[in-house]
């Protein structure tokens, strides 16, 4: 197939010049005198779409792209707040483009397509960047497009959001479900996971940590560049990084290579607190490998931040804690790595296969050193709540974007998955969560997906289960069928 200039192609028969081809076939009389041969007409390229098609945030990601990886080259000025960069993503057409999108909120300065300028225009949202290449991009066909930028983070919001978490002495980007477009340029949504390689330049004497593995540190008069590159691809919401001055550490426990961080501003009590409980990190993977496999990543750790975050948050490979850290929020940001990370959702409705699950494990920890069993856990919530709660009036499968990370999402989410437990048998339920992460590990999946392959691995019809605790207005009746018997 050979593509013309226009935009339309002809089918080669073979390489006689078509007027030849034409002559031959009207002295055979296989066609009438007055017949034309006409050019097959193809589709021109299309603007590529705003968004992936997730109901929740109908902005998020965006169509005809799929992002291989995103080389980021930030530098950061704690003092003003202001930061600046140039980020390469690698990037296939999956569709003959005219142009493109990407999120992001700061100001572009300029934008190249495989070297050449491309146009871009942040009018007609703030949140997308529109690029119109120099020419089409053709399905199938990889890209380099380098996006230059400088702007204040803290200025910018979308959805409702105000993200940027930062004072003049330390900053983390650290949120969900959107934080990339407030420092780098994306494909930000879940189901588009790729490669971060990450490089932040800060003044000298301050440390820059982020996911993956410290692969270099250039100091200079003024300032010095870290860079962090992760091995596996994520999404977008889980890359991160934090500046300021902290107590880093690094070492392996089994095998496993770990790197935490605290911030030097914290209280000499609080640090001590916290170091001991960041540096659990690897020994909290090692043992949820026992129930889940192995760990899905090359290294872990976590860093606890002086700045009122007021959550945690499971950043790929590298957990991001307040002040306020406890073991059980270790295991849950830790059990994310199977559970949010190696298995990322396919919409956002689906939040519950995230929180349910860390929150489920959570649980299962406390089971296995020395506490109550999540079945007596599962219990103590179910007759602890009345049945008049708002508690059960949400609809955890598909909660709605305001109440996405609702406390219902994850407590409810955990009685779910005891109880089916419960239901199938201890063998089958741990059967049932190594089968899904082997399946879908380093991909997306929902809740469908989930609870057919409970049924699957199971052999019991789980229908009016699954509907009654994630799509059911009313607390489950205490019976066998609910896991409640």
């Amino acid at each position: 197939m050979v593509r013309a200039p226009a935009g339309v192609y002809l089918r080669r028969v073979n390489r006689r010049p078509t007027s030849l081809l034409l002559a031959t076939v009207l002295s055979l009389g296989l066609v009438a005198p007055a017949a034309t041969v006409q050019a097959e007409q193809v589709a021109p390229p299309v603007v590529g779409a705003s968004g992936i098609g997730d109901p929740y945030w109908p902005l998020d990601g965006n169509g005809g792209i799929d992002v291989a990886s995103y080389r980021i080259d930030n530098t950061y000025r704690l003092r003003t707040g202001r930061l600046k960069g140039r980020t390469t993503i690698t990037l296939t057409a999956t569709e003959d483009l005219s142009r493109f999108s990407l999120d992001f909120l700061l100001g572009v300065r300029s934008v190249t397509v495989d070297g050449r300028p491309a146009a871009h225009d942040q009018s007609r949202d703030p949140h997308e960047l529109d690029i119109t290449p120099a020419a089409p991009l053709a399905r199938g066909s990889v890209h380099s497009v380098v996006v230059t930028y400088s702007d204040v983070p803290e200025r910018h919001r979308y959805a409702g959001e105000m993200n940027w978490l930062s004072n003049r002495n330390e900053v983390v980007a650290m949120n969900e479900p959107h934080m990339a477009p407030w420092w780098f340029p994306s494909n930000d949504h879940p189901t588009d996971k790729a490669l971060v390689d990450i490089s932040v330049t800060v003044p000298r004497g301050n440390q820059v940590v982020a996911n993956g593995k410290l692969v270099k540190r250039t100091t200079r008069r003024k300032t010095t560049t870290w860079r962090w590159r992760a091995d596996e691809p994520m999404a977008t919401y889980l890359a991160f990084f934090a500046a300021g001055r902290f107590d880093v550490r690094s070492g392996t426990t089994s095998d496993l290579p770990w790197v935490v961080a605290v911030s030097e501003r914290l209280g000499p009590q609080t640090r001590r607190k916290a170091m001991r409980l960041v540096r659990s990190s690897a020994a909290v993977a090692k043992g949820l490998e026992k129930d889940l496999g192995p760990y899905p990543f090359s290294t872990t750790g976590g860093l606890v931040t002086a700045l009122n975050s007021g959550f945690a948050l499971e950043n790929q490979t590298r957990p991001t804690y307040g002040a306020w850290i406890s073991k059980d929020v270790v295991v849950h940001e830790i059990a994310h790595q199977w559970f949010g990370n190696h298995v990322a959702v396919s919409r956002w409705r689906d939040i519950w296969m995230n929180e349910g699950f860390a929150s489920f494990m959570e649980w299962r920890w406390t089971e296995t050193h020395g506490g109550p069993t999540a079945a007596r856990q599962l219990s103590t919530f179910y007759d602890a709540i009345p049945a008049s709660s708002d508690f059960w009036q949400l609809h955890i499968g598909d909660p709605g974007s305001p109440r996405v990370f609702d406390w219902a999402v994850y407590q409810r989410g955990a009685m779910t998955l005891q109880a089916l437990r419960n239901r199938i048998g201890d063998q089958a339920f741990w059967r049932l969560l190594r089968t899904w992460l082997q399946r879908k590990g380093g991909g997306n999946g929902s809740s469908a997906e989930f609870e057919a392959l409970a049924e699957e691995v199971s052999g019991v019809d789980l229908d009016a289960f699954f509907t009654t605790w994630l799509r059911t207005s009313a607390r489950p009746a205490r019976t066998p069928e609910n896991g409640l018997g």
